[in-house]
């Protein structure tokens, strides 16, 4: 499976609450119109909270990384060879002109980074039902990240794995973490086509990580060693002034893995 991370921020002329309207409202539901046509296996809008945790995980890192975005939007195909399929059909040309007219309404491109990744589950129930949604106590938070500019990428993409994954799984009953996920930039040939067609400026993450968090549960003792721990690990690869971190709710526009799965069993 191959997904599409895009970090948007909104048009300077629109508040937050203007744009996510949209963005749910109307770009969403246009989206959806061609999923068919892009073989787009499931889709979700990450709405930025104004929440006070936002600031928190920020001065625990410092207290000068990049502001949050406005939002976050995830796409998922079963396969690279289904995605590229559909990009090079004459329907799924004509349905990205749409996508890209209408993002250029209310997304400020220039300054919203996407990239193609592939996920390293580190705390994964089955089955992955886990969703922020708008009515629930689960948050999710989003944390792209650059590197110390010192490590060579595939020394950081490592230890991010095979290092830092540890730590967290290790801590996360403690720290209240239900489900993890390390998100690794590919290095895919569309990325740089996907820039070019937004005119995008900003430079890419090595990747993000993606946190759901029960608030509804109650704190550990563990909790504040097991924090500190995991920012300690942190610092020994993460470039924090050239990384965000911030708590989103999840809207889940569309998803197909369900009807998938039934298909196989047939």
């Amino acid at each position: 499976m191959i997904r599409l991370t895009f970090y948007v921020r909104r048009k300077a002329e629109m508040s937050r609450e203007e744009f996510q309207s949209y963005w749910l409202n109307t770009h969403g539901p246009l989206v959806a119109s061609h999923s068919s046509d892009l073989n787009i296996l499931r889709y979700v809008q990450n709405h930025t909270l104004d929440d006070p945790l936002n600031e928190t995980m920020n001065q625990a890192r410092g207290g000068e990384m990049e502001p949050p975005y406005d939002g976050v939007a995830e796409l998922w195909w079963e396969e690279e060879d289904v995605l590229m399929e559909a990009l090079q059909s004459e329907a799924g040309i004509a349905a990205g002109a749409a996508l890209l007219e209408d993002e250029n309404r209310f997304i400020d491109l220039a300054n919203s980074p996407l990239y193609m990744a592939y996920e390293y589950p580190q705390v994964n129930p089955t089955p992955e039902n886990i969703v922020a949604s708008v009515d629930s106590d689960i948050i999710k938070i989003h944390f792209p990240l650059r590197h110390i500019e010192s490590m060579p990428e595939d020394e950081v993409r490592r230890y991010w794995l095979t290092n830092h994954g540890p730590i967290i799984r290790s801590h996360a009953p403690a720290s209240g973490i239900i489900r993890y996920l390390q998100v690794h930039r590919a290095g895919h040939a569309l990325d740089e086509q996907l820039r070019e067609a937004r005119g995008t400026v900003t430079p890419p993450y090595l990747g993000h990580a993606e946190v759901w968090v029960d608030r509804g549960a109650a704190p550990t003792p563990e909790a504040a060693d097991a924090n500190r721990a995991a920012i300690e690990d942190e610092s020994k690869f993460i470039d924090f002034k050239r990384s965000s971190m911030w708590v989103v709710k999840e809207h889940t526009i569309i998803d197909r893995r369900l009807y998938i799965g039934a298909d196989r069993r047939k």
